[in-house]
């Protein structure tokens, strides 16, 4: 918990290769930004979380299998 985040795993609908391949492997494919209203007319992002996220991601990219 370097970050102070709790991560857990999670589903939702939709289609991309990470769906596909997530079965066999582990995937970074949603990693998108933190929010709410996905596809809708009220989907916004919250930009004050993209420091987080961006530091998320690196260490992901970062660590050991």
């Amino acid at each position: 918990m370097l970050l102070g985040l709790d991560l857990e795993g999670g589903a939702a609908g939709g289609s991309s290769d990470g769906s596909t391949l997530s079965q066999v492997t582990a995937v970074l494919d949603g990693l998108g930004a933190v929010g709410d209203g996905a596809h809708s007319l009220e989907e916004h992002c919250l930009p004050a979380q993209m420091p987080v996220r961006s530091a998320l991601l690196a260490l992901l990219l970062l660590s050991e299998p």
